[in-house]
């Protein structure tokens, strides 16, 4: 798929998208494939590019964005809360919790301060961004009490390992968990030993974050490699659709590519309806 779209082919690959969802633990239902804001809002020259790549996802069907309080320290949520204007009941809403602030005293106003930044009243999901030094029934208490008021319809986890998975769960509420979001691409399968199968007894999806890796010499060496090439032009595909479709490929993985240009989100929303997830 080249990078550019009709308005014919822009229908197909949204109703593709629409139809291509994952349930979450609790009955809801979300694209396999959303938008990373990693890095957006980093340079303001870029502002208005990143705004409609955005918006063109979710035109796309990649209605799920994800961003974080990190990001940028805001300016990524800034960017994603201009680009959701008037059409945010259309958009699932992911933000992440520092740590630090993931504590009873901290985790309501980063909450309050994330939905001031995102311009919206509440998030579909908010994730503890990793472990830190505030116990996990804390932050689970305060995730609830979120979801209480709710600022919150959900909330997971990021970065957790599988020990870290069983000490939360071990938790009278921790089985509320959503999701877990982590690092999963062809050249970084470890939690497919054990995380993975953990996560998939339980029937909860993963959320994998650089579902093609991080720029540079190993993204290089997955879309040179001979065996992805021959894929992909076997498909009529890019390499680096190919890799996002192989990260899909099992149906409990939503992967959240970054999605800071319009050419990145033309390579990325087709791989739903292409011949090369099956």
């Amino acid at each position: 798929m080249n990078n550019s779209v009709n308005d014919a082919g822009r229908a197909e690959i949204e109703e593709a998208n629409s139809r291509s969802r994952i349930s979450l633990p609790d009955g809801a239902t979300v694209p396999r494939i959303g938008q990373g804001t990693w890095n957006i809002g980093d340079n303001a020259s870029r502002r208005k590019e990143e705004v409609e790549a955005l918006r063109l996802g979710i035109e796309l069907g990649m209605t799920l964005i994800d961003t974080a309080e990190m990001y940028g320290e805001g300016r990524s949520e800034t960017v994603v809360g201009e680009a959701v204007q008037g059409i945010r009941d259309k958009v699932f809403l992911v933000s992440k919790v520092y740590p630090h602030n993931a504590g009873l005293k901290r985790i309501a106003k980063s909450c309050e301060d994330s939905l001031k930044r995102l311009r919206t009243d509440r998030l579909d999901l908010y994730l503890l961004h990793w472990r830190g030094r505030v116990p996990l029934e804390e932050t689970v208490e305060g995730m609830e009490r979120l979801v209480q008021q709710g600022k919150i319809a959900r909330w997971g986890v990021s970065n957790f390992d599988t020990d870290d998975m069983e000490e939360l769960f071990r938790l009278a509420r921790g089985t509320h968990c959503a999701t877990n979001q982590i690092l999963y691409h062809l050249g970084s399968r470890g939690i497919e030993f054990d995380l993975l199968p953990w996560q998939r007894k339980r029937q909860m999806p993963i959320m994998a974050y650089s579902p093609l890796a991080q720029a540079g010499a190993l993204r290089k060496g997955l879309i040179q490699n001979e065996a992805v090439k021959e894929i992909a032009a076997a498909h009529g595909a890019t390499p680096l659709q190919i890799l996002l479709a192989w990260c899909i490929r099992a149906g409990d993985a939503i992967a959240i590519p970054k999605a800071s240009s319009r050419e990145h989100v033309l390579q990325n929303a087709p791989t739903c309806y292409s011949p090369v997830r099956r």
